[in-house]
């Protein structure tokens, strides 16, 4: 019986945070409107919120590589992705100003 619910307890810490762990990224970057470095703080929430499946270096892992997506996607397609999910993707990660942040700075890499 100890072994089961270990096994959940482990099986949904892994789950939580392959999915980012919630929007700590939106609770930390909520005052951070006014004259920060948008780049800097985008990539600070992409760290957060989706380099586990997507890489550090956005090489790819579980999800694809993106050193190259904004060559592929406009910032809108790559924000609609971020809101509605895809493949094993889930939606909504990252949400509101922050998912605008990430998906322009996803847009430049090319």
């Amino acid at each position: 019986m100890k072994w089961k619910l270990a096994t959940v307890f482990l099986g949904a810490s892994l789950a939580r945070a392959a999915c980012g762990g919630g929007n700590n990224a939106t609770d930390n970057n909520n005052g951070n409107n006014g004259g920060g470095d948008t780049a800097a703080a985008a990539e600070q929430i992409f760290q957060q919120n989706c380099a586990s499946c997507h890489g550090k270096d956005l090489s790819g892992g579980a999800g694809p590589n993106l050193q190259k997506v904004g060559s592929k996607y406009s910032k809108d397609e790559i924000k609609n992705i971020i809101e509605k999910g895809r493949g094993g993707m889930p939606a909504g990660v990252i949400k509101g100003e922050d998912a605008d942040k990430v998906a322009e700075w996803l847009a430049s890499k090319k």
